[in-house]
């Protein structure tokens, strides 16, 4: 079976030059490394990095900008907490399997940990129940991570129920973890904001939301506008949307209108609970929003 981890290297680091990879692992190191008065270690800048980490007298020395490191920032733990029910076997808002832009976020965010001396663990599940994977410190480990979410969702057969992870964390997991929330678009209820509340007196928590694809086609993109027809049918019921409906710009609108109201009060109430929050699209545009996720949080933190 092909390696799932390639691809996700080949998105993250195709080029170790690039501006962007730099970014991606500043914005990493500054959001998840504390500060601490026992000296570890000096290593060269990188964007992102805190003003306040620069060694002013190592950097006139060396003639180029370098951060200090602590003893006290050697190791997080990032818990990756998947939807792996019926949901996540829909395709995603860039007509690819959803299945494949959670496996590249947990990819990426995995292979920045173990570049930063982190480690990682994964929590995933259905309405069926709850399974857990202990913590893994390797990429040979992370690839079977990646696997087993693959597998969780090709085998699903019952409905996402995304309490019951958060749940889960909440009874059996009590040593604080960075907490990644990989979930579609599906409204928060009041038991989702009961559970987000008591995960974070214990946790940071992140909130990341893989949107779903457009149920019916807008006008452009419709049957008969741009060739063959794309049939829609709900992962869960199988309920086929009519091909009659696709390119009705007056129904696409008003499911925007809907969608636009549920996601401004998922928003609304992630900011309330302070947990950072991002919705990914695309495979193409991943890497790039993980990044303003990271660089806009870690300005909250240390700003």
């Amino acid at each position: 079976m092909a390696s799932l981890l390639t691809p996700v290297k080949g998105k993250l680091f195709i080029d170790s030059t690039r501006k962007s990879t730099h970014a991606l692992d500043g914005a990493y190191a500054s959001l998840l490394r504390g500060h601490s008065l026992d000296f570890d270690d000096l290593r060269a800048y990188e964007y992102g990095d805190q003003i306040r980490d620069i060694d002013w007298k190592a950097t006139a020395r060396l003639g180029s900008a370098v951060v200090r490191r602590s003893l006290a920032t050697r190791m997080h733990t990032l818990l990756f907490a998947v939807d792996t029910g019926l949901a996540m076997t829909a395709l995603a808002h860039d007509e690819r399997p959803k299945k494949e832009l959670a496996i590249l976020t947990v990819g990426a965010l995995g292979l920045l940990a173990l570049r930063h001396g982190d480690d990682f663990c994964l929590v995933h599940g259905d309405a069926t129940g709850v399974r857990r994977r202990e913590i893994g410190r390797s990429e040979a480990a992370l690839e079977h991570t990646l696997r087993q979410i693959d597998r969780a969702v090709d085998d699903a057969s019952a409905p996402s129920d995304r309490d019951a992870l958060l749940s889960y964390i909440a009874r059996t997991i009590s040593r604080r973890m960075i907490v990644i929330v990989i979930t579609d678009d599906a409204p928060v209820t009041a038991e989702t904001e009961r559970l987000l509340r008591r995960l974070r007196v214990q946790h940071d928590v992140l909130w990341m939301t893989l949107r779903d694809a457009e149920p019916v086609l807008d006008p452009a993109h419709a049957p008969g506008a741009a060739g063959a027809a794309r049939q829609r049918r709900d992962v869960r019921s199988h309920w086929a949307i009519p091909e009659f409906l696709q390119g009705d710009a007056e129904v696409v609108a008003e499911l925007h209108a809907a969608d636009a109201v549920e996601a401004a009060r998922t928003e609304a109430l992630l900011r309330r609970l302070e947990i950072t929050h991002t919705t990914l699209d695309a495979q193409d545009g991943a890497v790039a929003a993980l990044l303003q996720m990271l660089d806009a949080r870690s300005h909250v933190r240390h700003g």
